[in-house]
């Protein structure tokens, strides 16, 4: 029997999981103009993925780069959410990310 499937299987749902949970308190903490870091480490393991010989360890680097592609994709919302009173909001200042200067000028991706 090959068990890979499942493995694979269970390590994306874990992974979607962890997503919820690092969006959430990302935007808590730091703020949704964070964005850019985890979309461009998506990417990076994306790209990575394309690399790796085996094909199992190729899928669960590009399974975990597809999740944080989707997390950064979803700080914006989780700020919307967070202000409607969806989630724990924090009122006090974040800090400002590296380059927020160009970060503002780029509109916040979403799906």
């Amino acid at each position: 029997m090959n068990w890979a499937g499942i493995a694979l299987g269970l390590f994306s749902l874990g992974i979607i999981g962890f997503g919820f949970f690092w969006v959430i308190r990302m935007e808590y903490y730091l703020g949704y103009l964070w964005w850019p870091y985890p979309l461009l480490l998506g990417i990076g393991m994306i790209i990575a993925s394309l690399f790796v010989a085996d094909a199992g360890w190729s899928a669960l680097l590009g399974i975990t780069g597809g999740s944080f592609v989707w997390g950064a994709t979803e700080l914006k919302e989780q700020a919307v959410r967070a202000e409607l009173g969806w989630f724990k909001f924090n009122a006090q200042p974040k800090p400002n990310p590296p380059g927020l200067r160009w970060i503002k000028k780029i509109k916040a991706p979403h799906l």
